[in-house]
């Protein structure tokens, strides 16, 4: 709640993303970014985006990915040495704790795996997967398995609801 400042917007709704209090169906396009790896589980927190987006509507979900230059976010890119070193060592440079921990606030989410579990749902379709921040051939990346995983940086994925 504190960086969202003193007040939220007006119309703003907080709450927890595993159980919105809003109706299904209600949303024309709900919006993640850059949530999905602060998640325990993405696949429920996807879930419920599903369910208060209309059917035909849009979600709009993008990450970053664990094996880009910034999937250790504040600790990165000394992540890929480890997640406890790279925390110990923002620690040294900063005099401060870090923000994030591995497997508390911050989760190893991978591309590979998140588009074959987004593929296999029943209640969205996949419009486009493409690098959030790659001008050029954002789309090309994401299809090259292993590059896309350190070439990526940020995934964005606009989903369709489908119809119940």
């Amino acid at each position: 709640m504190r960086e969202l400042g003193e007040k939220p917007p007006d119309g703003a709704v907080v709450a927890d993303g595993y159980l919105l209090p809003l109706a299904d169906g209600v949303a024309d396009v709900t919006f993640s970014s850059n949530v999905l790896e602060h998640v325990a589980d993405p696949q429920t927190f996807l879930s419920e985006l599903a369910r208060v987006t209309r059917p035909g509507g849009l979600i709009y979900v993008s990450f970053t990915n664990w094996l880009s230059p910034w999937g250790g976010h504040e600790w990165a890119p000394w992540h890929y040495f480890g997640a406890e070193r790279a925390r110990a060592r923002y620690r040294r440079r900063t005099g401060k704790p870090a923000k994030h921990t591995l497997g508390e606030n911050l989760f190893a989410v991978h591309i590979g795996p998140t588009l074959r579990q987004v593929r296999a749902r029943d209640d969205v379709t996949l419009v486009t997967a493409r690098s959030r921040y790659w001008p050029f051939l954002p789309e090309a990346v994401v299809k090259a398995p292993g590059i896309r995983e350190v070439a990526t940086w940020n995934l964005l994925l606009i989903l369709r609801r489908c119809p119940p």
